[in-house]
């Protein structure tokens, strides 16, 4: 989960699944300190970075827990690349989800760095749910 439209749509999809089966659902988000050059970028005032993506996964679930409050959902925060952090959490899984791409990268690809890398090394099957096409014009 990283706030964007096709997170968003993946977090629905997934919610929409374990009523097939009482499975739960871990939504994961990821964050990392920004990097310049291998070195950590100065971040002033001081910023929140744990707390900031706690809160945006929280408000995902929040919305996606209103269409499916029969599912129980855990939320993970986790200091690690995206890609990384998902796979983790896919050890063991019975189907990892994810958007087709997030706010990263190039805007016209089809699919991002992160879903394709699970793609590729997942353990477990993957599902890549696009989001909302977004306005012409905009990322």
């Amino acid at each position: 989960m990283d706030g964007s439209p096709a997170s968003r749509a993946a977090l629905a999809w997934a919610m929409r699944q374990p009523g097939l089966g009482g499975a739960a659902v871990d939504a994961v988000i990821a964050w990392q300190y920004p990097v310049g050059y291998g070195w950590p970028a100065p971040v002033v005032p001081p910023f929140d970075f744990a707390g900031n993506a706690r809160q945006a996964l929280a408000g995902a679930v929040s919305e996606a827990a209103d269409e499916a409050p029969q599912v129980e959902i855990r939320q993970h925060v986790v200091q690690d690349h995206p890609a990384a952090a998902l796979l983790k959490a896919a050890d063991g899984a019975q189907l990892l989800v994810v958007g087709n791409r997030g706010y990263g990268g190039f805007t016209e690809a089809l699919l991002g760095s992160v879903s394709q890398h699970c793609v590729h090394h997942a353990a477990c099957p993957v599902v890549v749910v696009r989001g909302e096409p977004a306005p012409r014009g905009e990322p």
